[in-house]
Formats: C-alpha cells, sequence, structure tokens
C-alpha cells in the first residue's frame, strides 16, 4: 500500500483502505505479493513479484528493522547474473552450514566441504561461487504502519568493519547489543558506500523509537510477511522458475496513468501557462521506475552471528549521542 505514496506525491490513501491481508482477487492478478528492496547498483529498488515499480537514487534511507534471519545464507547460482533476470539458486542453505531439505542438486553434503566455498571459485580471484546474504525484514522509517519489505544484506556489508557511525551489520548489531539496545528499537539509516569496490551498505542509528512505535515493531514481527522476508530467497519472492534456470524479469512499471474524465466545455484558449516545478519526491524517496545500472560482485567472508532475545525498549538517546566514541573504540 505504501505505493501509493511513492507514486504519487502528497496522495493519502484513506484508513480504511490501509494494510491487511490481500484479497484472492488482487493476489490472483498479481502473481505473487512478495515486496522486497532491492541494492543492485547502488540504488535502492522496490521490487514487487520480480518486478521493478520504483526507485530511491538517494544515497541513504532509513528503516527499522522488523525481523532478521536467525543466521546468515548462502547461495549459489549455476549461472552467472545478467542483468533484467530472474532466477533461484541451485544449491542454498538457511544456516551456512547445510544445503536446505528443499534443494535438488546439492553441491555438498556440507557447506564448509563445498568446492563452490573455496576461495577463488567465484568470478573474481578472491571470491567464493556461493555467496554470504543475511535477509531482514523491514519496514521504512515514515510508514510504520505499512508494507513490510524483504531486504537481503550481501556479505560485505554484513562482515565489514566500519568507522564512526558507518558500520557493517554485525558490527553494528554488537555495538548496540553491547548498550543493551535492540536492533529494532532504533531507526537504522543505510547509506551507500560509495568508495566500495561492489554495492555496499552501513548502519547508523538515527533515534530511538518511542514507546508505541516500538509496540508496533514487536508485534508485527510475526505477521506472515515478516516471516516470509526471512525465509524465502529471491528467487522465490520474485516467481522465478523451480528448476534454476535464469528468465527475463518483467519490465520496469511505467508511470501511473493519468485519470480521464469527461470531455469539458470548449471554451477559447487561453494563454500558455509557464511550466509547473517538477515535484518534490515523497518522504521515502522512492520514484517511478525508468532505468536500472547494473549489479556490481561481492565478496564474502566466513563468519557466523547469533540472536538476542528482545528487552524492552531501553532509553538510549544519551548512548546516541555519543555514537562517534564508542563506535571508533
Amino acid at each position: 500500500m505504501s505505493e501509493m505514496t511513492l507514486f504519487q506525491n502528497g496522495s493519502q490513501l484513506p484508513a480504511h483502505l490501509k494494510r491487511g491481508e490481500l484479497s484472492d482477487l488482487t493476489r490472483s492478478l498479481m502473481g505473487t505479493s512478495s515486496k522486497r528492496i532491492s541494492l543492485e547498483g547502488g540504488v535502492f529498488r522496490l521490487i514487487v513479484g520480480g518486478q521493478e515499480v520504483a526507485k530511491n537514487e538517494n544515497r541513504s534511507m532509513n528503516i527499522v528493522v522488523v525481523r532478521a534471519a536467525s543466521a546468515n545464507s548462502r547461495g549459489f547460482y549455476a549461472e552467472k547474473y545478467v542483468k533484467g533476470t530472474k532466477s533461484r539458486p541451485v544449491c542454498w542453505s538457511d544456516d551456512s552450514k547445510v544445503p536446505h531439505p528443499s534443494v535438488k542438486a546439492p553441491q555438498a553434503s556440507s557447506c564448509d566441504k563445498c568446492p563452490q566455498n573455496i576461495k577463488g571459485s567465484g568470478d573474481r580471484p578472491d571470491s567464493r561461487a556461493c555467496r554470504f546474504q543475511r535477509r531482514l525484514a523491514v519496514l521504512l522509517e515514515n510508514d510504520l504502519e505499512g508494507d513490510i519489505y524483504a531486504m537481503v544484506i550481501p556479505a560485505a556489508s554484513i562482515f565489514s568493519q566500519g568507522e564512526g557511525r558507518k558500520m557493517g551489520l554485525q558490527q553494528y548489531a554488537r555495538f548496540l547489543g553491547g548498550h543493551g539496545i535492540e536492533v529494532n528499537a532504533v531507526v537504522t539509516e543505510l547509506r551507500f558506500d560509495t568508495e566500495a569496490e561492489g554495492v555496499k551498505v552501513t548502519f547508523n542509528a538515527v533515534r530511538p523509537l518511542e514507546v508505541d512505535e516500538y509496540n508496533s515493531i514487536v508485534a508485527r514481527k510475526d505477521e506472515p510477511a515478516a516471516i516470509d522476508a526471512v525465509t524465502m530467497t529471491v528467487g522465490e519472492m520474485d516467481g522465478a522458475p523451480e528448476d534454476g534456470t535464469a528468465v527475463p524479469a518483467p519490465e520496469p512499471a511505467p508511470a501511473p496513468m493519468p485519470v480521464f474524465s469527461a470531455a469539458p466545455t470548449p471554451v477559447a484558449p487561453a494563454p500558455a501557462p509557464k511550466p509547473a516545478p517538477a515535484p518534490k519526491p515523497a518522504a521515502s524517496g522512492f520514484k517511478v521506475t525508468k532505468s536500472a545500472p547494473a549489479p556490481a560482485p561481492v565478496e564474502e567472508p566466513a563468519v557466523r552471528e547469533a540472536k538476542a532475545p528482545a528487552p524492552a525498549v531501553p532509553d538510549v538517546s544519551n548512548i546516541l549521542s555519543q555514537w562517534g566514541d564508542d563506535a571508533d573504540d
């Protein structure tokens, strides 16, 4: 439902139409209702059913993490990714230890013995063919009652050691956890690292959530969309073939069609008005898609991380105001 505000600046969806389970009618026409935010090409892209419908070309975007997969996952694709296609991994693991039971062609009995996990098996001498990633379920800061989106964080964004407020995901979680703060208790800024060789985002805490915001986030973590976001592969969400073959993805969605009405009574032509200024982007930063740049490869170091229980939201204002000093230690 967030797409309404993403595509038409200033428009508001009536309260009686906001959020809720989609009808069989809508689901049947959509094909798949899974929604995700892609980082492809260093641009935040809104993907629905494998189709790019909007993008945010700002370097940063504020989100709140609703849920995270319990472990880093891994995925091996038989063919090198080609822009404009969608596919499922031939072999994948949801715990980075053994292939998932649904895998029809496992590459090995365990990930640590897999030839696709050998350094140099990827498309670069220092990369692996089977790549690490971490799945998140997120909300946009300005739409905490809106749609939950899946987001897949690549290896370089998980394991990197940043400076100051630009941290890798694991470093960021450890920093917050070390101060007794839950990751889902703060608004998180995702920012593209423009100096990285491949696609990489850094993490930074913007502000603590208000009590009502935090309670809402905790309540939403068990919604089907949040669970799907951290358990489904990108190929499953996009509706790619189960045999692992790559197929063309749908073309980017066109701009919304204008609303037509009955023809007005003819009148004398008026002087041509001055061109209206371009509309300001919606608060989320997403715009209707016109084109998409190419993706970039990412390295995968081998690291594990665990999930901590969720305590009540603490008062973290003082800690966040001293962020820079703590992060540099």
